[in-house]
């Protein structure tokens, strides 16, 4: 994946400036922030249940090894 430097940051920056204007912007930004909280809370939570659920797998295959 390409890189983006400082140039094309600011690049980018004044183009969402000029298509939504100033007034606009920050209501994006802070969409976008909220947005990428409840993006990374939701992988989060789906790891941590993929992750107990294999704790699980491995307490029984455990215990039934330990029966037999």
């Amino acid at each position: 994946m390409m890189q983006i430097g400082i140039p094309g940051l600011i690049l980018i920056l004044i183009i969402a400036l000029v298509i939504f204007g100033p007034k606009k912007l920050p209501e994006l930004g802070r969409a976008t922030g909220q947005t990428l909280k409840e993006f990374k809370k939701s992988t989060r939570e789906l790891t941590e249940d993929v992750t107990d659920e294999v704790k699980e797998v491995k307490d029984i295959t455990s215990n039934d090894s330990k029966k037999s």
